[in-house]
């Protein structure tokens, strides 16, 4: 794992071995091993590199790093957990075999791309990976990025320069950066918790898609954009042309990819563990793990002492059953609060998913011990695990008997009425109400409701449920909302049924740009690698061609799934309702962190920076402190934008 930057120019840098130099240090986290520059003066070209040593520790995987023949330089982000079979590939190809001079998967890349060429290469490689490469026959830069999006790339021309780089801060670093605030960027940001590709939170910025090979040139200087896999035509394919075997075939053939994938990604060159949550998802992982490993494998958790919230238990019960070498460490209100004042360094651009902060913790926890931890990720997504699939499900089929007038009419109705005094209505006839009907702030309840109500369709209606701020084009001053993959620009998802259409729209969406940025930038801003077997992209396309009937199946989610788990690990000690990995923030915020918030969302302090309308902020405010409405979602996105402003040089 590590890190990369760089520049492409037309203008003549006498400082650029300084330039990138500052760009790799921006980024050192990455890679802490070792730093490279390359610079060629008359192409206008320079990479910079952060190594965090994994595979082939020697300096025979040193980079920026020149392919046999001479022709391509790179730097590269990432593993390729299949580079020994393209390396025999290779050598049985007939061509010219490279000396080579380390076992190290870039050196494989860059003879792939000498014998089979770029995109061929990339198409045969199982990994994550980001890479900028130079052809220096050709005069032209290519930027790519692995199928589901683990790792990060960033991209974009600045004042005649084209700036490329694994985090925003690596581009910051460059004198010809511009940081100007995309306010289109910035509501989507208060919509989703996070800016969704191809944006980024600054202009002319941004992220290169999942499963894409860009290519640039300062002949060429619009980016040519090449999809070479597409999650959205697997999903496709799959539900088209499903698996026609039994549910024990399914769990034979799922069980042993998952053991080849996990496999492949345990071969490292110093020490590896895995997070362990005691859930469905990386239990399997650590399960399958051990059965391939000859020692207790290092597994991590971490615990709180809130119940609601605390998942260590059950963790420990797994570890337990499969013998692993388990470290817990039970986090404190106070610890977990420290984390906050690291978070704008850390994720680089506004990112607002709470369970960001447990992310680090357990991040820093497995650094102590390994440099590289396996991670449960994806499999919600692909095995249908989360409670808003069903949930949106039955909505709509339930909503869409009603004709949309009267429901729109009686979405309107409950909202005329203020949460305040649906309380007071709840409150006068609870005592003739069964237990089973009473509920907690039901005036907050009613107003979500009629959102739901008032959908137009089940892509609206889960929009609005995946969705924080409603209408955030009208928090934000001068605010927009661009078209994403799920507003504007839904792609097809031919043949999928509803809850099938969600996941894919997660996959698209909220795990690249949510899930796998919150993991990346925690465990790589304590330079540890993470990998997600969930995500060898064998693994998604066989998931996809399973029925929902096997992974949705009485009501049980991730059905399948739990019968391969359950060949290594007691039912007894999985089957709990799921919690989510989260913190209170709610009651945080009317406590411990009330100070901190109160100062950033000061409403002269707002009206002075100029990018968000303070009424209705201070709105959500007040009623979140007495107790009136929970507005935890709404109000972190906008303290998290907050704190991210007030740590950026010149735009606070």
């Amino acid at each position: 794992m590590c890190g990369l930057a760089g520049f492409l120019s037309g203008n003549q840098h006498e400082s650029a071995e300084a330039l990138l130099q500052n760009m790799a240090r921006a980024i050192a986290h990455r890679g802490p091993d070792a730093s490279g520059c390359w610079h060629d003066a008359v192409a206008g070209i320079g990479f910079a590199h952060r190594r965090l040593s994994i595979v082939d520790l020697s300096e025979a995987g040193s980079q920026p790093m020149v392919s046999p023949a001479g022709r391509f330089v790179i730097v590269f982000n990432g593993e390729i957990y299949n580079h020994m079979d393209i390396r025999r590939r290779i050598e049985a190809s007939g061509g010219s075999v490279p000396a080579w001079r380390g076992h190290s998967d870039t050196e494989t890349l860059l003879a792939g791309f000498d014998c089979f060429g770029i995109q061929a290469t990339v198409e045969m490689a199982i990994g994550m990976f980001a890479f900028a490469l130079w052809d220096k026959q050709t005069g032209t830069l290519t930027l790519g990025r692995d199928r589901l999006g683990e790792k990060p790339l960033y991209y974009g021309w600045q004042n005649g320069t084209f700036l490329f780089g694994s985090e925003l801060k690596a581009i910051r670093a460059h004198p010809a950066f511009k940081a100007t605030i995309d306010r289109g960027a910035l509501s989507l940001f208060l919509r989703h918790a996070y800016v969704p590709a191809p944006y980024s939170i600054y202009e002319g910025i941004a992220k290169l898609p999942p499963g894409s090979l860009l290519t640039v040139s300062l002949q060429q200087h619009e980016p040519v954009i090449t999809p070479y896999w597409s999650a959205a035509e697997v999903a496709e394919q799959g539900v088209a042309s499903p698996f026609t075997g039994t549910a024990e075939q399914a769990a034979d053939e799922l069980e042993a990819l998952l053991k080849d994938a996990i496999g492949r990604q345990m071969v490292a060159d110093v020490p590896l563990g895995a997070f362990l949550s005691g859930g469905v998802d990386s239990s399997t992982v650590v399960a399958l793990m051990q059965a391939q490993s000859a020692r207790p494998v290092k597994t991590f958790t971490i615990g709180f002492h809130e119940p609601g919230y605390n998942e260590a238990e059950h963790a420990l019960a797994v570890a337990r059953h499969l013998g692993t070498d388990h470290t817990e460490l039970y986090v404190t209100a106070e610890s977990a609060l420290d984390v906050i004042a690291r978070l704008p360094a850390l994720y680089d651009e506004p990112f607002a998913d709470s369970s960001q902060i447990p992310t680090f913790l357990v991040a820093q926890l497995a650094r102590e011990h390994v440099t590289v931890s396996l991670s449960g990720d994806a499999g919600d997504e692909l095995f249908c695990g989360y409670n808003r699939y069903q949930l949106t499900q039955k909505l709509w089929r339930r909503l869409s008997t009603f004709p949309a007038p009267a429901r729109r009419l009686l979405a309107k109705s409950l909202t005329s009425v203020a949460p305040q005094t649906w309380n007071r209505i709840a409150g006068a006839i609870a005592p003739v109400l069964p237990k089973a009907a009473r509920f907690a702030q039901p005036g907050d309840k009613l107003h979500k409701g009629a959102g739901v109500l008032a959908s137009e369709s089940v892509d609206d209606l889960y929009l609005g449920l995946v969705s924080q701020w409603q209408n955030p084009s009208s928090i934000v001053v001068g605010g927009h909302e661009s078209a994403t993959q799920l507003r504007g620009n839904l792609p097809a998802l031919k043949g999928l049924g509803e809850v099938e259409r969600m996941m894919a729209l997660d996959l698209l969406t909220y795990l690249p740009d949510d899930i796998l940025t919150k993991v990346d930038r925690a465990a790589m801003g304590v330079s540890l690698e993470t990998r997600v077997p969930f995500l060898d992209h064998r693994v998604v396309e066989m998931a996809w061609r399973l029925p929902l009937s096997m992974k949705l199946r009485d009501n049980q989610s991730k059905w399948i799934l739990r019968q391969v788990l359950y060949r290594h690990v007691p039912r007894a000690l999985i089957e709990r309702p799921k919690v989510g990995f989260g913190v209170p923030i709610d009651a945080w915020l009317r406590g411990p962190l009330r100070e901190w918030a109160e100062a950033l969302l000061d409403q002269a302090r707002l009206e002075k920076e100029g990018y968000l309308n303070p009424a209705g902020i201070r709105e959500k405010w007040q009623e979140h402190l007495s107790g009136r409405r929970n507005w935890q979602y709404q109000l972190w996105n906008v303290l998290m934008f907050q704190a991210w402003l007030e740590s950026q040089d010149g735009l606070a």
